[in-house]
C-alpha cells in the first residue's frame, strides 16, 4: 500500500484475505508496515489496513465472524446476534438490506468470506490473484502494489472517452491482473483460496406511486443522515442545490451544531448563494459560510503540484486545491464528517429515457411527457421517434457504439431515450488508441448486460456508478483535512427508495425533481423548495481553459500518454492553443488531463521509492 504525501493519517485502506494458509505470504507482505489486523475464527489474518476509529464495528459467534467498516450505526451486539443465527454467507444478504449508510460488509463463515461494498461503487470492492490466493482490497493500487502490476494501457486508454467509458469498461481498474466487483454483486472467497463474484441484488420494480415514496424517500434519507451526524458536536454540510439544501435541512434536525458552506460561481447567472441564505433564514440556528469566487482555485490551476495517489484516473485532479477548500475550511471550524448532495442528480432528475418503456406501457402519458421534453430540448422529430421505438438490446446498442468512436459527437439537442450517449474519443487519440478501445468494447458486447432491463433505470445506475466513483476519490482528498465526506444520496436505501418510484411520477418535463420536492415537505423551508434552476459549472471551465492555458500546454511537452502511443501530443497542443470548437465538449480534455496527470502521480510514486506494504 501506498502512504499518503500529506500530513496526518491520509486515506485509509483495507485488504480481506481468504482462510486458508496461502494468503499468508501475503500476510506477511502488508505486516512489514504499521496496519490494523483483524483475524478469523480460525486464527488466520482476515482484515488488514489502515481505517478510522470508529469505522469498524465486529461480532461474532463460533465460526462466524461479521465486520462492518464505513459510515454506519451498526452494533457489536447486532452483528454478534447476526453471526449466531447464519451459518452460509448467503444468509447475510437480510443483514445487507437492512443496514443503513454506506459501508463494506465483510463475514467469515466457516472457512468462506463474503466481501460486498455499495451499490454505486462509492465503496468498492477490488480482488486479484496473488500467488495461490485471491485478495481482496477497497482500493485497485493496494493490489497493485502487491502483485508490482503494470499499468493495462488498453484500459486506460478507454477513459479518453467522452463523456465516459460505457458499461462494463466503465469499472474496470486500469491495473493488469486487478478486477472489480461489479454493481449488485459480492465477492466470495472459498476456503482454498479461490474467488467469484455472486448476483445478490437487483433494482426495484418502479411500481411505487408518489404519495408512498415520497415519505418512503423522506424516511431513508433522514436516516442516512442521521447515521452520519449521531453523537457529534459539530458537522458540515454544502448548501447549494436542491440536493444538498436536503441534507443540510435533515441535519440542521438533529442536535449538532451544523456549519454550511456555499461556493459562490463566477457564472453572473450562478443563483446558489442567493438560495442558499433563504434557506439558512428558514432553518433558523445554522452557521453559514460564503466562499467568493475568487477565493476559489481555477479549474486546471496548480497542475504542476498535483501529487495525490489516487487508484485510478479521477476528475480531482484536474483541481484538487478547489476540492480542499470547504473541507479545510470546515475542518477548522471543528468539523469532522461534511454532508454533500453527490449523487442527488441521478436519482431526483432521472432520465427521460423511462419513456422507451412508458411509452408501451402508458402510452398516453408517454406522449404527453415527450412533447414536454422534445420541446425543450428541441429534439429533433425523426431521431426521437427512431429511438422510441428501436428494441435494440443493450448489447447491440454497445457494438454500434463502437463502431462511431470517431464520429462527430452527437448534437446537444439530440434526444435522450436510447441505452446512453454513444461516447467518442477525442481528435487526438491515435489510430492505435482508437483500435485498443474499438476491440474492448467489442469484446464487451459480445456478453455485456445492462445494470437494469429498462434504459432509463440502466443510464440511472450507470450515472451513478461513475459519479460515485468520482466522489470516492474527492473523500480521499478530504483526508488530507482530517474529515470524512459523506454522500447520503449514493446509501443503498435511499436509492433503492429513489429507484422505486413510478416514473411517470418522478420524471418529468415540467417540474424539477418533483420526488424530492414532496419527500422533504416540512423539512425544507417552503420558498427553497420552489427552486428549479442549477448551476452546471461551463462558466468555470471555460475561465479555467482561459486563465490557464499555460498549464495546459506544459502537459502537451514531454506527455506521459504521447509516450505511450494514445494520444498525438501536436494535435493536442493545437486544440489547447485556442477556444475549444464546439463540437468538442470540456469534458473530452477533463478526461485527456486527468488521464495525462494520473501517469505523472505514478512516476512520483516510484521516484519517491514507496513500495508495496
Amino acid at each position: 500500500m501506498v502512504d499518503s504525501p500529506d500530513s496526518g493519517e491520509g486515506p485509509g485502506w483495507l485488504v480481506v484475505l481468504p482462510d486458508c494458509a496461502s494468503a499468508a505470504r501475503v500476510a506477511a507482505s502488508l505486516r512489514t508496515r504499521k496496519v490494523q489486523a483483524v483475524s478469523h475464527p480460525s486464527g488466520r489474518p482476515w482484515l488488514l489496513g489502515r481505517w478510522s476509529t470508529g469505522a469498524l464495528t465486529v461480532g461474532e459467534a463460533g465460526r462466524t465472524k461479521i465486520a462492518v467498516v464505513g459510515e454506519h450505526a451498526v452494533t457489536t451486539e447486532r452483528l454478534d446476534h447476526a453471526a449466531g443465527r447464519i451459518d452460509t454467507i448467503a444468509g447475510l444478504d437480510g443483514l445487507a438490506r437492512g443496514m443503513a449508510g454506506s459501508s463494506h460488509l465483510i463475514a467469515s463463515v466457516t472457512g468462506r468470506v463474503r466481501v460486498q461494498g455499495s451499490l454505486t461503487g462509492f465503496r468498492r470492492v477490488f480482488h486479484a490473484r496473488i500467488g495461490d490466493a485471491t485478495v481482496a482490497a477497497d482500493r485497485a493500487d493496494v493490489l497493485a502494489a502487491l502483485l508490482d502490476a503494470e499499468v493495462d494501457e488498453q484500459r486506460l486508454a478507454a477513459r479518453l472517452l467522452n463523456p465516459c467509458a460505457p458499461h462494463p469498461l466503465a469499472g474496470e481498474p486500469v491495473w493488469r491482473e486487478v478486477s472489480a466487483v461489479g454493481m449488485g454483486h459480492y465477492l466470495v472467497l472459498d476456503a482454498d483460496g479461490r474467488g467469484r463474484p455472486v448476483a445478490w441484488w437487483a433494482p426495484p420494480e418502479p411500481v411505487v406511486p408518489m404519495t408512498e415514496g415520497a415519505p418512503a424517500l423522506r424516511q431513508a434519507l433522514s436516516t442516512a443522515v442521521e447515521v452520519r451526524v449521531r453523537g457529534r458536536d459539530v458537522v458540515s454540510c454544502d448548501l447549494g442545490g436542491l440536493d444538498s439544501t436536503s441534507v443540510c435541512a435533515l441535519a440542521a434536525r438533529g442536535t449538532a451544531k451544523v456549519i454550511a458552506y456555499t461556493a459562490d460561481g463566477l457564472d453572473p447567472l450562478c443563483d446558489d448563494v442567493t438560495w442558499a441564505r433563504r434557506t439558512v433564514a428558514g432553518l433558523g440556528d445554522v452557521g453559514h459560510h460564503v466562499i467568493a469566487g475568487d477565493r476559489l482555485p481555477m479549474v486546471y490551476e496548480g497542475l504542476k503540484e498535483v501529487d495525490e495517489r489516487f487508484d485510478e484516473p479521477c476528475p480531482a485532479m484536474m483541481h484538487p486545491s478547489r476540492c480542499l477548500v470547504i473541507p479545510r475550511l470546515a475542518a477548522a471550524r471543528g468539523s469532522r464528517m461534511h454532508l454533500t448532495g453527490f449523487g442527488g442528480d441521478e436519482l431526483l432528475a432521472g432520465s427521460p429515457a423511462h419513456l422507451h418503456t412508458l411509452i408501451r406501457t402508458h402510452p398516453r402519458t408517454a406522449w404527453q411527457r415527450l412533447r414536454g421534453f422534445a420541446a425543450q430540448g428541441p429534439w429533433p422529430y425523426r431521431e426521437t421517434l427512431r429511438q422510441l421505438w428501436d428494441n435494440s438490446s443493450y448489447r447491440a446498442w454497445l457494438a454500434r457504439a463502437g463502431e462511431l468512436l470517431t464520429d462527430v459527437p452527437p448534437p446537444l439537442e439530440a434526444p435522450a431515450l436510447d441505452w446512453g450517449t454513444p461516447p467518442r474519443l477525442p481528435p487526438w487519440a491515435t489510430p492505435d488508441a482508437v483500435e485498443a478501445v474499438r476491440e474492448l468494447i467489442r469484446t464487451a458486447a459480445r456478453t455485456a448486460e445492462p445494470l437494469a432491463e429498462r434504459r432509463g433505470q440502466h443510464i440511472e445506475l450507470e450515472a451513478m456508478g461513475n459519479n460515485a466513483r468520482m466522489v470516492r476519490q474527492v473523500g480521499q482528498l478530504a483526508t488530507r483535512a482530517g474529515i470524512t465526506l459523506a454522500a447520503p444520496y449514493y446509501d443503498d436505501r435511499v436509492i433503492e427508495a429513489g429507484l422505486a418510484v413510478r416514473p411517470q411520477d418522478r420524471i418529468t418535463p415540467w417540474q424539477y425533481k418533483p420526488l424530492i420536492v414532496e419527500a422533504m415537505r416540512g423539512i425544507v423551508p417552503d420558498e427553497s423548495l420552489t427552486r428549479h434552476t442549477k448551476d452546471e459549472g461551463s462558466y468555470e471551465a471555460e475561465a479555467g481553459m482561459r486563465e490557464q492555458r499555460g498549464e495546459l500546454l506544459a502537459l502537451c511537452e514531454d506527455s506521459r500518454l504521447a509516450r505511450s502511443g494514445l494520444i498525438d501530443a501536436e494535435v493536442l497542443r493545437e486544440t489547447c492553443s485556442r477556444p475549444l470548437p464546439p463540437t468538442l465538449p470540456f469534458d473530452a480534455l477533463y478526461q485527456t488531463v486527468v488521464c495525462e496527470m494520473w501517469l505523472r502521480t505514478l512516476e512520483l510514486e516510484r521516484a519517491d521509492g514507496i513500495q508495496a506494504a
